[in-house]
């Protein structure tokens, strides 16, 4: 009987390690542009594209090599047309399919939906519902999930002193369970690894 509770819990923890290791030796596949309904768009659903025209440059984050942490990567982005605008522009640079060899930490599949500043310096960013249901799970993929998108704007932009990330147009206590997201979260540095 303890041999096969040993073996039961073996297969666990195996099963368990190729589920948060697995994702970060290959690259998720190419995504579609992502969409966005915000204080700048529309009504309904607006494709985004980045912008051939003017671009700035901003650090972006990937997952480190060794997956236990974030890299910062300068990359041009779209210019945007005030604090709002750039931000919505920062994100859907951030959410883009990862070029190679870098590796992104955004579930693939994962929209912006919109993006609101608040008066305060906080920021608070609508993802779609891939952002959830794509996850691979586990407390250090949640946590290099969720402060992609804080220090992306946290860094970029002096303007936005912490962010609010929300799904599907709602407020979520965390992504899969491990970061509480019901409030709005300063910069953290503390997950990116120094180059």
């Amino acid at each position: 009987m303890l041999a096969w509770g040993l073996v039961l819990l073996t297969g666990a923890a195996l099963g368990s390690l190729v589920f948060i290791v697995l994702p970060r030796w290959f690259p998720p596949p190419a995504r579609p542009a992502a969409t966005a309904r915000g204080a700048t768009a529309p009504s309904g659903d607006v494709k985004q594209q980045l912008s051939p025209g003017r671009k700035i440059k901003a650090h972006l984050y990937y997952v480190a090599e060794d997956g236990m942490g974030l890299t910062s990567e300068e990359r041009d982005v779209s210019f945007g047309e005030g604090p709002l605008e750039q931000a919505r522009q920062i994100v859907i640079a951030q959410i883009a399919p990862a070029v190679e060899p870098a590796l992104t930490a955004i579930p693939q599949g994962t929209t912006l939906r919109a993006l609101f500043l608040g008066d305060k310096g906080e920021a608070f960013v609508d993802l779609s519902k891939e952002v959830v249901a794509a996850h691979p799970g586990g407390t250090l993929n949640e946590l290099l999930t969720v402060y992609t998108i804080v220090n992306v704007l946290t860094t970029n932009l002096p303007a936005v002193t912490s962010v609010q990330v929300l799904v599907d147009g709602k407020e979520v206590d965390t992504l899969v369970g491990h970061v509480d997201l019901r409030r709005p979260l300063a910069k953290n540095l503390d997950y990116v690894e120094e180059q």
